[in-house]
């Protein structure tokens, strides 16, 4: 089974949990690297691999431009390649929409996703439909070593986790200890980049 985008490779994963070649316990481990993942996806609202192929989204206009003085931006889903097209009207493909940028500024030189498209001087509405379809690579532009670190130490505890059935685990040094349902560490890795409303 391959995981499918992981955020830190299964070598690694097996250098951090000493497994020898060919263990035949490393299924177990591409199981918790899978879930590691898909689990920060869905805590932080969004994802950090990037769509191999441009992939064409719509948006309703409505509830997602925000008026800044310099124009209006259209709040996207994370964009981590450079080529963006947008259309509005009905039919496919609609008409054209020139004359935007991306917001923040530098992102993808910085290794961020592009969050939003500027209007500049304009808005983001055209008649009644109000739709507006972009096309891109969808995601981010690299894996953050932050996340990559999240989802490495996740990966391990959901592994070992295998050997607390119900959730306690325990020491001769420090008797039985429940464990906790969130790792303080994955948390501190991953909270700069939950998304409002998540997390």
């Amino acid at each position: 089974m391959a995981v499918a985008h992981p955020y830190v490779d299964l070598e690694t994963l097996r250098l951090q949990l000493k497994f020898e070649d060919d263990d035949p316990r490393e299924i177990l481990l591409e199981r918790a690297l899978s879930a590691a993942c898909r689990s920060i996806d869905k805590t932080t609202g969004r994802r950090f691999w990037l769509d191999e192929e441009p992939v064409t989204r719509t948006y309703r206009t409505q509830g997602r431009v925000v008026c800044e003085n310099d124009g209006d931006v259209l709040l996207v889903d994370d964009i981590g390649g450079a080529d963006i097209m947008v259309t509005t009207g009905a039919g496919d493909p609609g008409s054209p929409v020139t004359g935007f940028e991306t917001v923040p500024d530098n992102a993808l030189a910085d290794g961020r996703p592009v969050t939003g498209l500027l209007m500049t001087g304009g808005m983001w509405s055209w008649g009644t439909t109000g739709r507006v379809r972009v096309t891109a690579r969808f995601g981010w532009p690299a894996v953050p070593d932050d996340i990559g670190e999240a989802a490495l130490i996740q990966a391990s505890r959901l592994y070992n986790r295998r050997n607390s059935p119900e959730g306690v685990t325990g020491s001769a040094e420090w008797g039985v200890v429940r464990l906790s349902r969130r790792d303080p560490d994955v948390w501190n890795l991953i909270e700069q980049y939950v998304l409002p409303g998540f997390g």
